[in-house]
This record gives C-alpha cells, sequence and structure tokens, in this order.
C-alpha cells in the first residue's frame, strides 16, 4: 500500500492516499469543546507515548500486562525507536507511574514496500504492570455498524476548520464504522445535513492521535477493535485542515491480527491464545 501512505506526519493521518497522522480529535462545530476532554484516569490503560514541548504525541494501549499496542509509524513519529536502539529502553507514564519499554515488535508486513502494509507495533514492558487493568480485544468481526469511542491527546478542531490548536487535553469522541475490510473506516459526519446522522459527539482523530484505541462497548466492558493510523485522502483534502467534515478515518482492525498479536504476547491475553488462535 505504498501509494496509500504517501507521507507518516507526527501522529494520525491516512490518506488513500492515505496520510499517517492525527489530530487529536476534531468535534462538531454545534458542541461545547469542553464536552469531548475527559480525565485520563477514566482511561489508565490508554498513555501518550511522548512530550515534545506542549504536544503529547502518539497513543498506546495496554492489552496484557507486558504489551501494548500501537501504530508502527510512532516509532518515527517519537523518539521511540532511536532510544530502543541506542539505549534499550524508552520511559512511558502509564496510569501516573513511570514504566519502561525495553523492546518494540513491528508488525512483519509494516513499510512503504509492503503490499498489505499494516501499521502495527507491540512495546514489551521491562518489568509487569500490576496496575491498570489491560484493555482486552475485540475478537469478533462484527464490527461495522457499531459504535466506538476514539481517544487521543493531540490537535483539536472542528468540523467546519479542521485542526487547529494542540493544548495537551485528553479528548474522547464517538463514531461508527462504515466499513470493517482490511481496516475499519468511519467518516465525519456533517450534523447540518439532514440526510447524515451524526452522533451527539461525533469526532475524528487528529495530528498527534496516531495509535490511538477505537473501543467498542459491550455488556461485558470496553473492548480494542482498532488501532488509529491514518485519515483518507479525498477532495477537498488539505494537511493544514485535517479532519474537516466528510474526513474519513482509519484504523488497523484488530480482529484481522489477532495471529500475530497471540504469536508475540504468549499467554495472558484475554481472547487469544498463545497460538493466535480465538478463544470462546
Amino acid at each position: 500500500m505504498k501509494d496509500r501512505f504517501p507521507c507518516r506526519l507526527a501522529l494520525l493521518l491516512l490518506v488513500i492516499s492515505v496520510t499517517l497522522n492525527s489530530h487529536a480529535i476534531i468535534t462538531r462545530h454545534d458542541n461545547g469543546i469542553s464536552r469531548y476532554v475527559i480525565d485520563a484516569s477514566l482511561y489508565p490503560a490508554v498513555f501518550y507515548l511522548e512530550e515534545q514541548g506542549s504536544r503529547k504525541v502518539c497513543v498506546a494501549t495496554l492489552i496484557h500486562e507486558s504489551w501494548a499496542i500501537t501504530a508502527a509509524h510512532c516509532g518515527q513519529e517519537t523518539s521511540l525507536a532511536r532510544s530502543l536502539q541506542d539505549e534499550s529502553r524508552f520511559a512511558v507514564t502509564l496510569a501516573g507511574r513511570a514504566q519502561i519499554i525495553d523492546r518494540m515488535v513491528v508488525h512483519p508486513e509494516y513499510g512503504e514496500d509492503s503490499v498489505n502494509d499494516v501499521d502495527l507495533a507491540l512495546l514489551h514492558f521491562s518489568e509487569p504492570v500490576p496496575f491498570p487493568r489491560p484493555i482486552p480485544l475485540h475478537l469478533s468481526d462484527d464490527e461495522l455498524g457499531k459504535t466506538v469511542s476514539i481517544l487521543g491527546w493531540g490537535f483539536y478542531g472542528l468540523g467546519t476548520t479542521g485542526r487547529e490548536y494542540d493544548d495537551g487535553k485528553l479528548r474522547l469522541a464517538q463514531n461508527r464504522i462504515t466499513r470493517a475490510e482490511g481496516m475499519l473506516q468511519f467518516e465525519f459526519e456533517d450534523p447540518r445535513l439532514s440526510a447524515n446522522q451524526a452522533l451527539d459527539l461525533e469526532g475524528v482523530p487528529g495530528l498527534g492521535d496516531s495509535g490511538g484505541p477505537a473501543l467498542i462497548e459491550t455488556a461485558s466492558g470496553q473492548f480494542l477493535a482498532g488501532v488509529a493510523v491514518g485519515e483518507l485522502v479525498t477532495a477537498g483534502f488539505s494537511e493544514e485542515t485535517q479532519g474537516k467534515y466528510g474526513a474519513v478515518a482509519v484504523y488497523e482492525r484488530i480482529s484481522s491480527h489477532l495471529d500475530w498479536i497471540g504469536q508475540i504476547v504468549g499467554t495472558g491475553l484475554a481472547g487469544v491464545t498463545p497460538e493466535g488462535q480465538k478463544t470462546d
């Protein structure tokens, strides 16, 4: 998918041309932006990878006591890859405590020369993380039509204008999955159009949100269904106004990569056996 990813920006933005990098949650223009701001303690298993000045860049999700998952391009968008190569360690803050990442395992099909570019990476902690509880994976391929919650610390803005500001606050928005094939996709619908069915907290990720989770709510709790990797480049797309109404966000589909995740993580991963097979 080389021509799908003409540039890997700072965090989420995929283009089909898909642009890799993301803003920090772009919101509806007719909602107060404070409605999207949340306390990070509500999602302790979701953490940012790096602070760059006032910015918080890239997101990861704890899925096992020793492993987190993010977008592979976040290794280059932050100092993660370089730090692991030079020092064999990278510090993050998880649920208010410092933790050390000592290894990054990139999906074997990641890369601009790969026909099936899979933008995923698993991050290993030097010691098991006793808290918080990991977020379990969504194992089923029934994502189409389901509502997801998306999170990130990146740039924010309004659907009428696209990304504008970066204040380092965690935001949460929701959207409805409209395509579930190799990847998950959903569109930022304009609430001013009567034909649209924009959700109350409709939104898409922004620059800096790459690696962030798409969470499906079930009777048993929230499950990780996708990892943010970009935004489709459609008519009228501009890197300066990412996330305007009509933007299509793209997430790697967790249910398509259970075998790989299970083979790397091994035992202790909810819903996946060491051989990578789904459990009941």
